[in-house]
């Protein structure tokens, strides 16, 4: 286990082998890919000449495979649909070294899609496939039985919540509160206006919009994510509460502490954010069940982030290129504000 690391090169090796609950809106991300060289007659739009397509695991289904990307061996646990999407997607989420033994199918509902079709490598439509209807009882309660389960032995919990209705009616509260029971660190990924729904949690993840919706006001300036985050964290004590900012970097908020800020990691460019938000969750997971602080885990997780949106479309983070980034900096945090 490790605490502060003096060795970054330390820190990524600690990440391998942890095990890693991940629990959320699991998605199919599937890509139609090749050339634009006319203008459909029917309407003012491309026509794209399909070379390529592929598929690849999405939401919390591509922070899991962010993990195992990282040499962890993450589990996951979600719903999909009963339909040919939901093999799809467990085809994609073993190919990505994940074990989807929590899948559950809830045949009143689609599996979630998300189609991206590129011409000459830039995204020009996006189509959803998707329902944010609550879970049926059975499959809430087959989820959160299961997720209570694996929670207990696992180093560290995920829960990547995308606002499709995996993690509402209390299945977020009862995963946080069995593995605080275990003595296990809980990252959250969050979305939607009600905070209270992730007390426990060791890490809260928000972004700038996401940071806006949990306090129930509009976050832009500096000025409006020092009150915002302060406001976040005096509601949920004891959680720690990371704020990603984009280019800005990220915030950190504690209740009763100073704010911290930390710079972004340097990216040699940015192409796609495209599931970026999982690879910094998933790390930030990893590291803590790693034994690290939140601070040293805030500051792996940045540097993972400044490698995933260098790549297109929705991509994981490899231990070789997270310590090429780490060596090349890794900023530290400053007082904010």
């Amino acid at each position: 286990m490790v605490s502060q690391p003096p060795d970054w090169n330390a820190a990524v090796a600690a990440l391998a082998g942890c095990r890693l609950l991940v629990v959320g809106d699991v998605m199919l991300d599937e890509y139609l890919a090749g050339d634009a060289r006319r203008v459909c007659p029917e309407a003012p739009v491309p026509v794209v000449e399909v070379a390529t397509r592929w598929v690849v695991p999405g939401g919390a289904a591509n922070a899991a495979g962010n993990a195992a990307a990282l040499g962890s061996r993450p589990v996951l646990g979600g719903v999909t649909g009963a339909d040919a999407a939901a093999e799809h997607l467990a085809w994609a989420v073993r190919a990505a070294g994940v074990e989807p033994d929590g899948l559950v199918a809830d045949p009143g509902r689609p599996t979630t899609v998300k189609l991206r079709v590129l011409a000459r490598g830039q995204q020009v439509i996006r189509a959803d496939t998707e329902s944010t209807a609550p879970l049926s009882g059975a499959a809430a309660e087959q989820l959160a039985g299961w997720a209570e389960r694996i929670a207990a032995c696992a180093d560290a919990v995920l829960l990547s919540d995308y606002g499709k209705g995996v993690l509402a009616d209390g299945l977020a509260a009862r995963v946080i509160a069995a593995a605080r029971f275990a003595g296990r660190p809980v990252v959250v990924d969050p979305k939607g206006t009600d905070a209270t729904r992730y007390r426990g949690a060791t890490v809260l993840k928000p972004n700038l919009g996401e940071l806006g919706d949990l306090v129930g006001r509009r976050v832009r300036g500096p000025g409006d994510v020092l009150d915002a985050g302060r406001a976040l964290a005096e509601q949920l004590p004891g959680t720690a509460i990371l704020v990603t900012l984009g280019a800005e970097g990220m915030a950190l908020f504690r209740a009763g502490a100073a704010p911290l800020g930390l710079p972004a990691a340097h990216a040699q460019r940015v192409f796609d954010v495209t599931g970026a938000g999982d690879t910094v969750a998933a790390t930030l997971a990893l590291a803590l069940g790693a034994g690290l602080s939140v601070e040293a885990a805030a500051r792996l997780a940045n540097a993972a982030g400044s490698v995933a949106v260098s790549k297109v479309g929705t991509a994981v983070v490899t231990p070789d290129e997270l310590r090429a980034a780490l060596a090349d900096s890794v900023p530290a945090f400053a007082p904010l504000g």
